[in-house]
């Protein structure tokens, strides 16, 4: 019999909303169907609005909480009807919802959300299980990563040291080291997995581009390749502190925005298009140099996150490292639906009681289970 979630993600970039259904009846958890819907311009507006909200304002956000519950609710109706799946066929859906604010260092801690989970258990009658952060957090967590635990679960190896690359707004990396023989790969490996933001994936790179061409993403790369990276910038964006930080980190558009990129440019003459391959060179060496730093033995690179479809970035990873690197599409999942299975297995977590957070990677106290449930009204 089949065992469904569906899992809903949204970037850093609010660009889009990914859905997808994965079954979990067999130990390889199978994308029965996905789906990918645009924001509509009026709400994604308002979103980046609530960025230049104080804190102590957050709480205002009611009625943009129930306007992203809605359209979320409406992405997992339109995937089920793609995939001719009832309602009642579903077990949950996972909700990460749309990150509005994500304040892990500060002396009251906390990260934010949005889309109403009431409002989407009512409208598509299947129970959502969100707010995924805030009990690592309350155990001194970070509140994130939380993708390592599901790319442990369904992409260690054997044979060999790898990590996964999710290349989103922000990246992260997961380093998997070769499972001992008999090890059930469900099993979180909690003291050997490391993984953390290494900073901007996409974010900056679309944040320059909008600025400067009012295009949402560089498609292919192909602005970051008509330029030239500047050497005096690129070393000063790679200066920053957060980049020495050791993990457990996160980060987000709060400390990675188009201010700390002006500061940095201040006094560099430099055209818009070598902004943007400088940009594009910096996420990849960050990227890079995280994984020499702190996955020496690694043999395998695989790449998931939008950050996959911009060949230049691709590119430049490569010519960094002599380790191969692939999508994760060579290890039977599209690379543009890992975020968002990574919630629908969450949720079958939570259902299960069964912590959800690696606290080598989020640097909690200890494992705790993550999510709140919400059942539909009768």
């Amino acid at each position: 019999m089949p065992d469904y979630y569906v899992g809903l993600m949204s970037g850093t970039s609010v660009d889009s909303i990914d859905a997808t259904l994965v079954d979990f009846s067999t130990p390889q958890p199978r994308c029965k169907a996905c789906l990918n819907m645009n924001w509509p311009l009026s709400i994604r507006n308002d979103i980046f609005a609530t960025r230049q909200l104080a804190d102590n304002r957050l709480g205002s956000l009611q009625t943009l909480n129930d306007a992203t519950g809605k359209v979320f609710a409406q992405a997992v109706i339109a995937l089920l009807q793609q995939a001719d799946i009832r309602a009642d066929e579903v077990t949950a859906i996972g909700s990460h919802g749309q990150t509005i604010r994500h304040r892990p260092d500060i002396k009251q801690p906390f990260s934010l959300q949005i889309g109403n989970p009431a409002l989407i258990a009512n409208l598509t009658h299947i129970p959502v299980v969100a707010d995924f952060r805030n009990a690592d957090i309350r155990a001194g967590g970070q509140g994130a990563p939380l993708v390592p635990a599901f790319h442990q679960a369904v992409f260690s190896s054997q044979q060999n040291n790898r990590v996964i690359v999710n290349i989103g707004g922000i990246a992260n990396i997961t380093v998997l080291p070769k499972q001992s023989n008999g090890q059930a790969s469900s099993e979180i490996i909690t003291n050997k997995i490391i993984g953390f933001d290494t900073g901007p994936g996409n974010s900056l790179m679309d944040a320059w581009i909008y600025q400067q061409t009012q295009q949402a993403y560089d498609h292919n790369g192909d602005f970051a390749a008509s330029g030239i990276s500047n050497k005096k910038l690129l070393t000063s964006l790679l200066a920053d502190d957060y980049f020495q930080q050791p993990p457990p980190k996160s980060t987000g558009f709060e400390y990675f925005n188009l201010p700390w990129l002006e500061q940095h440019l201040q006094g560099i003459p430099i055209q818009p298009q070598d902004v943007q391959s400088t940009l594009c060179d910096l996420t990849a060496h960050s990227i890079v140099h995280a994984i020499k730093l702190y996955a020496e033995k690694t043999n395998e690179i695989y790449i998931c996150g939008g950050g996959v479809h911009n060949t230049t970035l691709m590119q430049r990873l490569q010519a960094l490292t002599t380790i191969p690197i692939r999508p994760t599409t060579q290890l039977g999942v599209q690379p543009d639906w890992v975020e968002a299975m990574t919630f629908s297995w969450l949720a079958k977590c939570r259902l299960a009681n069964i912590p959800g957070n690696i606290p080598t990677v989020t640097g909690a106290r200890e494992q705790v289970i993550l999510g709140d449930i919400t059942y539909p009204v009768s």
